[in-house]
């Protein structure tokens, strides 16, 4: 499985690391992911999502019903 949030889409960016010498070197910057699971009051089941930690601030503020109505907006899955 890749190491992407399933609600913003968040994935790994590349940068360098830099030395005292001014060697630079390639690196990747990881998203902080942790697996989550979620219950759906309108569909009355859970789900499991791989979420970074914005998103679930986002869904502690607006509820994880309203995330992924945007969520699906966003990618073309909900009109």
């Amino acid at each position: 499985m890749s190491k992407v949030c399933e609600i913003t889409g968040k994935k790994a960016m590349v940068g360098n690391n830099v030395s005292f010498s001014i060697n630079k070197t390639k690196r990747k910057f990881e998203v902080n992911l942790s697996k989550k699971r979620f219950y759906i009051p309108e569909e009355d089941r859970w789900i499991t999502l791989k979420v970074s930690t914005r998103a679930l601030k986002s869904i502690n503020k607006k509820g994880i019903s309203a995330v992924l109505k945007e969520a699906g907006k966003k990618n073309g899955l909900v009109k």
